[in-house]
C-alpha cells in the first residue's frame, strides 16, 4: 500500500510541477512577446571610484549608443534629467522612455559634461525562441518516457532532468522585475544550477550504476552541493547586498563555469564507461550517447563558456553555439530510438510527434478546443487552467491522423537521410519484380542493401527441392562460401514465423547442432529474414553488423521484413520467367532446327495461305527463282510467278491430295528458263485442317542438260566406232590401189612422164593410208599400259592427222620441238588425245586463220607449250574450262561444230593420270597458251 501511495504521490506531484511549468512558460512567452526591453547598446557598470553614476564599460559597434556618440569611459549622470546612480535606476528610466523612443543621456567625459540623444531599440531576444524549442524537445522526450514506461529504470530521474531542462531553457525574465518576473527569474536560476547536477547524477547511474557510486554513496549528494552553495550565494548577493552589475556579471560567469564543468565531467564519465563497457549491447548503447554528449557540449564550452569566462560579452556567434545543447536530448532520443534504452522504442521521435501533435491541435482546431474548454469550465468550474490543458492534450492524442501526419513530417525533418533511404528501399522493393534475371536481381539487392545499410557482410540463401534445402546464391563480404551446413534454416522456428531470426552472439548458439554452430560462426551473420511467397519460405535475407560494428535498428529490421516480401515475390517471378524462358528457348531451338531443314534442302520450298499469298520462301527458292525472300513474302502467287505457272497451279489445286507437274518450263524474273518438277500438297494442322498449300519445286535443268550431253557423248562414241569401221574398210582398196600403182610404176620405168604420175599416186595412197591408220588408232580403245613414249613423235603424228584441216582454215603451224628430248612414261593413245583436243580447240579459236605454235623443252621434266592467236578465253570462264560439259561453243561460229564440254575435262584427267600438270594463260582477243609438264621416266640404277 505504501508503494502504491508513493507512486501516486510522485505522479501527482510531477503532474502539478509539469502543469505549473508549462503554464508559467506559456505566460512568460506571452509577456515577453508583448513587452519589449529598451536597449541602448552600452554595458554600464557601477563606477569603481565611488563618485556615483554608471560608467560605459563596453559599447557595441553600430549600436544606438555608438551612433549617438557614447564612448567607453563616459559616465552616465542622468536620463531625461532624472538622476541615475545604479543599474536598477537606469533600467527604470529606460523602461519609462520605451523602445523606439528618444532619450537624452547626460554624460561626463573627462570632466566635460555632455548631453546626447539616444534612440533606444528593442533588445535582441531571437535566441530565446530556439531555446524554447529545445525546451519542448526535452519535455516531449521526458513525457513520452514517463507515460510509456513509468516503471522503467531511471525513467523518473530522466523525466525530472527533462523537466528541469525545460524550465531552464523556457523561463526568460522580461526585465519588468515584478513578482511574476522574479518568479521566472528564480525559476531559471534554480533550473540552471540543478540541471548539471541532475545530468551528472543520471550519467553515473544509467544504464547501470558505476562502480565508484556503489563504493562511495556520498558522491551522489555531493554532486548537488555546489549548486546549493551557488544558489545561496546568488540569493544572498541579490536580496541582501543589492549587488551591482559587476557582481551579477561575475555570478553569471561562475554559474556558467559550473554548468560547463559538470557537463564536461558527465561527458568524461560516459566516455570512460563506453571504453570500459563489458558487453556489446552496453557498448552500443553508450556509443551514441557518449558521442552525442561530446558533440553537444564541445561547441557550447569552446565558443560560449570559455569566452564568457574570460570577460567577452555574448556575440551572435556565441549565441549560435548555444544551439548545440539541443543535440543532447536529440542524442539520447536517437540512442533510445536505435538501441531501445529503458525498453522504450522510438521514444524521441514519437515523443516529439505527440508533443507537436498537441501543438497542432491547439493551432488548427482552436475552435474545437475552445469549445471543449468552455464546456469543461461550464460543467466543472473548479477545473481552471488544468482542465483546459487536459482537454487539449486528450484531443490531440485522440486525433490519430494528425499524429501520423506529423510523425511523417518529423521523419523527414529529423531523419531525412533515414527517411530517404527507407522510401528509396521500399520503392526499390516494388520495382524488383521488373527484373526477370534472377542473378542480376540478387546482385542488385545485395549491392543496394550493403550500400544503404552499410553492413559489413550479407548473403541470400535460396531454397531448392522438396523438402526445401537452402544454398548460398549471392553474398557480400563473405570469406567462407563452401562446405556450409544450412539445414538449420530449414528447421521450423517461432522466431522466423514472428518475422526474423536474430543471433546476438554467433559463437554462442547452444540450441543448434554442432554442424550448425560451425556454419553460423563461419557465416558471422546476425539476422536471418525469411522471404516468403505463397505461404512458403523460398529464400533467406541474411545480414551482419554495420561496418562500425553496430547492430541494426528495430526500424531497419522492420524495413527489411517489408522488403523481404517484395524480394520473395521477385525471386518467384524470376524463377517462373527463367522456366518460361527455357521452354521458349527449346521451342525456338526446335523451330530453328525445322527451319534449317527447310533451308538446307536442295529443292525450293514455299508455302501459301488459303488466299494464295506466299508465307514461306526458302533459300533454294531465292537461288533458283532469282528473287529475294523479302520481295516474295506476303505477295500473291499471281504477282510473283508467270501466268502459265499460276494457271497450272489453279488447275491442279482443285484436285485433292498431292499433285505434280513434270518437266515444267518456268521463266524466272532474270529472263532465264528453268525446267522444274513441281509438287503441290495441302498444308494441314495437327487437327488436319487445311490452312494453305505447300509447293515443292525441284530444279532439274542441269540434270536435263547432263542427260543431253551424255546422249551427245553416246552419239560421238557411235560415230567413233563407225569411223573405225569405215577406216578399216577404206584401208583395203587403198592397199589395192597402192599395189597396182607400184606394179605399173615398175612396168613403166622407161616412161618418165607416166612413171612420175604413178609415183605421185603411190605417195598419195600411202598418205591416205597413214591418215586412215591414224584415225583408226584414235578411235580404237587403247589400253592403260604405260610405256616409254617420245612426246615429239606423238605431237608430229597428231599434227599430221590435222594437216589438211589446218590448211583449209589457213592456220600456220610452227613446231619448235627440242632435239634429244628424254622419253617419258605414258600411254601414246591417251597422250595423242590430249594434243588432239588442244589442237582442235586452237583451230576453233581461230576461225579466220592464225598461228599455232607447239614447242617442247627439257628441264626438270618434259615441258610442252601450245599457243594460238585466237579469240582467247574470258576471265570468268577460266576457272570452269576443266568442268565436264562446260563449253563456250553452244552457239558455234560458221565452220565450227557444237562443243560437248568434254575435251578439256578429258585432257585434264589424262594429264593427272600421267602425274603431270596443266595450266593456261589467256586474254580475250590475244590468244591462249597451255603449259604442260610431264615428269621424266625413272630408270633403275645398278649399284
Amino acid at each position: 500500500m505504501n508503494r502504491e501511495f508513493q507512486v501516486r504521490f510522485t505522479a501527482g506531484l510531477l503532474i502539478l510541477l509539469t502543469t505549473a511549468a508549462v503554464v508559467l512558460a506559456w505566460i512568460n512567452f506571452q509577456k515577453e512577446r508583448d513587452f519589449q526591453i529598451p536597449w541602448d547598446g552600452v554595458w554600464w557598470m557601477e563606477s569603481a571610484e565611488g563618485n556615483g553614476g554608471l560608467v560605459a564599460d563596453r559599447v557595441e559597434p553600430n549600436g544606438p549608443g555608438d551612433k549617438a556618440g557614447i564612448r567607453v569611459g563616459d559616465r552616465l549622470i542622468a536620463i531625461n534629467e532624472r538622476e541615475v546612480t545604479d543599474t536598477p535606476t537606469r533600467m527604470r528610466q529606460a523602461y519609462r522612455v520605451g523602445a523606439w523612443s528618444k532619450a537624452t543621456y547626460s554624460l561626463v567625459r573627462q570632466s566635460v559634461p555632455l548631453d546626447m540623444t539616444v534612440i533606444l531599440v528593442p533588445a535582441e531576444r531571437s535566441l530565446n525562441y530556439w531555446l524554447r524549442f529545445i525546451a519542448l524537445i526535452y519535455l516531449g522526450i521526458g513525457l513520452y518516457v514517463l507515460l510509456r514506461r513509468w516503471t522503467a529504470p531511471s525513467s523518473t530521474h530522466f523525466y525530472i532532468f527533462c523537466l528541469v531542462s525545460f524550465i531552464f531553457y523556457a523561463f526568460k525574465f522580461s526585465g519588468k522585475l515584478n513578482d511574476f518576473d522574479w518568479t521566472i527569474y528564480w525559476g531559471n536560476v534554480v533550473a540552471w544550477l540543478l540541471q548539471p547536477a541532475l545530468f551528472l547524477h543520471f550519467v553515473l547511474t544509467f544504464p547501470e550504476k558505476r562502480n565508484i557510486v556503489r563504493k562511495h554513496r556520498w558522491i551522489i549528494p555531493a554532486i548537488y552541493l555546489p549548486g546549493m552553495v551557488l544558489l545561496v550565494i546568488h540569493i544572498f548577493t541579490l536580496r541582501l547586498l543589492k549587488a551591482s552589475e559587476r557582481v551579477r556579471w561575475n555570478l553569471d560567469r561562475i554559474q556558467m563555469g559550473y554548468l560547463a564543468l559538470f557537463f564536461v565531467v558527465a561527458a568524461a564519465v560516459l566516455w570512460f564507461s563506453y571504453r570500459r563497457a563489458s558487453t556489446p549491447i552496453l557498448r552500443q548503447q553508450l556509443k551514441w550517447v557518449t558521442r552525442g554528449t561530446i558533440l553537444a557540449i564541445a561547441p557550447f564550452t569552446l565558443f560560449y563558456v570559455i569566452p564568457y569566462l574570460t570577460g567577452t560579452l555574448p556575440t551572435a556567434a556565441m549565441k549560435v553555439s548555444v544551439l548545440s545543447l539541443g543535440l543532447l536530448p536529440l542524442t539520447f532520443g536517437y540512442a533510445i530510438f536505435r538501441y531501445r534504452l529503458m525498453d522504450v522504442d522510438l521514444i524521441f521521435k514519437r515523443g516529439m510527434v505527440y508533443t507537436l501533435a498537441a501543438a497542432a491541435i491547439v493551432g488548427v482546431y482552436f475552435a474545437v478546443v475552445a469549445g471543449v474548454a468552455e464546456l469543461v469550465h461550464t460543467q466543472v468550474p473548479s477545473s481552471g487552467p488544468i482542465g483546459l490543458i487536459l482537454a487539449m492534450v486528450v484531443t490531440a492524442l485522440l486525433f490519430d491522423p494528425v499524429r501520423k501526419w506529423i510523425q511523417e513530417q518529423m521523419d523527414q525533418f529529423f531523419y531525412r537521410t533515414r527517411y530517404d533511404y527507407r522510401k528509396t528501399l521500399i520503392e526499390f522493393g516494388r520495382e524488383l519484380s521488373a527484373e526477370t534475371d534472377l542473378d542480376r536481381m540478387l546482385s542488385s539487392v545485395v549491392d543496394r542493401l550493403s550500400r544503404t545499410l552499410l553492413v559489413d557482410r550479407m548473403a541470400i540463401f535460396l531454397a531448392a527441392g522438396e523438402p526445401a534445402q537452402f544454398f548460398l546464391a549471392k553474398s557480400f563480404g563473405m570469406n567462407t562460401t563452401s562446405g556450409l551446413d544450412l539445414n538449420f534454416l530449414s528447421a521450423p522456428r517461432p522466431e522466423i514465423e514472428a518475422g526474423h531470426l536474430f543471433l546476438e552472439n554467433v559463437h554462442q548458439v547452444p540450441r543448434e547442432t554442432a554442424s550448425a554452430q560451425q556454419t553460423i560462426a563461419k557465416l558471422d551473420l546476425n539476422y536471418y529474414i525469411p522471404c516468403r511467397a505463397q505461404q512458403r519460405t523460398i529464400a533467406f535475407l541474411s545480414l551482419g553488423k554495420t561496418v562500425e560494428g553496430d547492430f541494426l535498428t528495430s526500424e531497419d529490421v522492420e524495413l527489411l521484413e517489408t522488403l523481404a516480401g517484395y524480394i520473395g515475390i521477385a525471386i518467384q517471378n524470376a524463377r517462373l520467367y527463367a522456366s518460361l524462358e527455357q521452354k521458349v528457348a527449346e521451342y525456338e531451338r526446335l523451330k530453328d532446327f525445322n527451319e534449317n531443314i527447310v533451308e538446307s534442302i536442295n529443292v525450293g520450298v514455299m508455302a501459301v495461305d488459303l488466299a494464295d499469298r506466299i508465307e514461306s520462301w526458302n533459300s533454294q527458292m531465292e537461288v533458283m527463282y532469282a528473287l529475294p525472300r523479302w520481295q516474295a513474302l506476303t505477295r500473291p502467287l499471281s504477282e510473283v510467278f508467270p501466268a502459265a505457272f499460276v494457271e497450272e497451279f489453279y488447275r491442279v489445286r482443285q484436285n485433292p491430295g498431292i499433285n505434280n507437274l513434270y518437266k515444267f518450263r518456268l521463266a524466272t524474273p532474270t529472263g532465264e528458263s528453268r525446267i522444274v518438277n513441281v509438287a503441290i500438297a495441302p498444308l494441314v494442322t495437327r487437327k488436319f485442317n487445311v490452312i494453305g498449300r505447300l509447293i515443292i519445286v525441284d530444279d532439274i535443268t542441269e540434270r536435263i542438260d547432263l542427260e543431253s550431253q551424255l546422249s551427245q557423248a553416246d552419239k560421238l562414241s557411235s560415230i567413233g566406232l563407225l569411223a573405225a569401221g569405215v577406216a578399216h574398210e577404206v584401208n583395203t582398196p587403198l592397199a589395192v590401189i597402192s599395189s597396182y600403182a607400184q606394179m605399173l610404176s615398175k612396168q613403166l620405168q622407161d616412161d618418165p612422164q607416166k612413171g612420175g604420175l604413178l609415183e605421185k599416186i603411190t605417195r598419195q595412197t600411202f598418205r591416205a593410208s597413214e591418215i586412215v591408220n591414224n584415225l583408226l588408232n584414235f578411235s580404237r580403245t587403247s589400253g592403260t599400259e604405260f610405256t616409254e613414249v617420245n612426246i615429239n613423235k606423238i605431237i608430229a603424228d597428231t599434227l599430221a592427222l590435222l594437216e589438211h584441216q589446218f590448211k583449209i582454215t589457213k592456220i600456220k603451224v610452227q613446231d619448235d620441238l627440242a632435239e634429244h628430248l628424254p622419253l617419258i612414261s605414258g600411254n601414246p593413245g591417251r597422250l595423242q588425245q590430249v594434243f588432239l583436243n588442244l589442237f582442235l580447240n586452237a583451230r576453233d579459236a581461230m576461225p579466220s586463220g592464225g598461228d599455232l605454235r607447239v614447242a617442247t623443252a627439257n628441264g626438270d621434266g618434259v615441258s610442252v607449250v601450245v599457243s594460238d592467236t585466237g579469240t582467247g578465253i574470258a576471265q570468268e570462264h577460266i576457272q570452269r574450262i576443266y568442268d565436264p560439259f562446260f563449253t563456250t561453243k553452244s552457239t558455234p561460229r560458221e565452220g565450227q561444230g557444237k562443243g560437248t564440254g568434254l575435251g578439256l575435262s578429258v585432257t585434264y584427267g589424262i594429264i593427272q593420270e600421267h602425274a603431270g600438270k596443266i595450266r593456261v594463260e589467256s586474254q580475250p582477243g590475244q590468244g591462249t597458251t597451255f603449259y604442260l609438264d610431264f615428269p621424266l621416266m625413272r630408270k633403275a640404277v645398278n649399284v
